[in-house]
């Protein structure tokens, strides 16, 4: 009898931004994690940040979010559109309270804050948000308890590394590096 495989949601918004939502998708999808992607209103089309449009087949509100292992929030200028998203913010909390992964990028984890996450936890973000995250660290990703979290776009590789190794192990995640970065690991 095999495990059931690892399942990770990621929630996309007009706006996102298209390198933070996607690379992850793509190494967890090489990792064997069953990825899903879904809007967060009623929307059967997102369009990112720099035009890529990406078709949806799913919607927050029609999830069971407690089926999914991993719960992904990329960045990008959408991110001011959906603070204090009600469902958004109860899916945060909700999914980090039960000690399963949650990743945020960029300017996501503002909404890490609006779901009254922050206090005690350390994170990072992108510089465009320090203003109301004073206490992020300055460092590329973080790592504390449950919750990965990565300045920017720049940092999506490291990021979706990061999330590989919390979902499986860290020689898939060593292996998923060198077979995408060959130059770094020879």
């Amino acid at each position: 009898m095999t495990d059931a495989p690892r399942t990770a949601l990621v929630l996309l918004f007009d706006g996102f931004e298209e390198i933070e939502a996607l690379t992850p998708v793509d190494l967890l999808s090489r990792a064997g994690v069953a990825v899903t992607l879904a809007g967060v209103d009623s929307a059967q089309a997102v369009t990112g940040r720099s035009g890529i449009t990406v078709q949806l087949a799913h919607q927050l509100k029609d999830l069971t979010v407690q089926d999914f292992d991993c719960l992904i929030l990329p960045g990008g200028p959408g991110i001011a559109n959906l603070r204090r998203h009600p469902l958004i913010c109860q899916t945060l909390a909700a999914h980090f309270q039960s000690g399963r992964t949650l990743g945020c990028i960029c300017a996501a984890p503002l909404l890490l804050l609006d779901a009254g996450l922050l206090p005690g936890l350390q994170f990072t973000c992108h510089p465009s948000a320090e203003e109301e995250l004073p206490d992020a660290q300055n460092k590329a990703v973080v790592l504390d308890q449950n919750c990965i979290t990565a300045r920017g776009a720049g940092n999506a590789l490291a990021l979706s590394l990061a999330l590989v190794r919390q979902m499986t192990n860290n020689e898939v995640a060593q292996s998923i590096a060198r077979a995408i970065l060959p130059i770094f690991f020879s």
